[in-house]
C-alpha cells in the first residue's frame, strides 16, 4: 500500500480507500450516463435524419420511374432502321 493518508473520522487506511475508490466509481457512472443520454439522443437525431432519407430516395424513385414510363410511351424504335430512308 502506498503512503498512508489521513482517514476520514476515524477509518482505516483500507476502508477510506474503498470509499475514495466507490466515490471514483459513482463519479464515473454517472459520467457515463450523460454519455448515454447524449448518444441515445443522437441516435435518435440520425434514426429520424434516416426516415426522412428513405422517404426522399422513395419519393425520387417513383418520379423517375414514372418518366421512365412516359418515355417508353413516347418514343418509339422503328424495327427497321431503312424503313424510314
Amino acid at each position: 500500500m502506498d503512503a498512508e493518508q489521513p482517514s476520514p473520522a476515524g477509518t482505516s487506511p483500507a476502508v477510506a480507500e474503498l470509499l475514495s475508490r466507490v466515490e471514483r466509481l459513482l463519479l464515473r457512472h454517472a459520467e457515463l450516463q450523460r454519455t448515454n443520454a447524449l448518444l441515445n439522443d443522437r441516435l435518435q437525431q440520425v434514426e429520424v435524419e434516416r426516415d426522412q432519407l428513405r422517404h426522399r430516395l422513395h419519393d425520387a424513385t417513383q418520379r423517375i420511374d414514372k418518366l421512365l414510363r412516359r418515355l417508353d410511351q413516347t418514343t418509339s424504335i422503328p424495327a427497321d432502321p431503312d424503313a424510314d430512308a
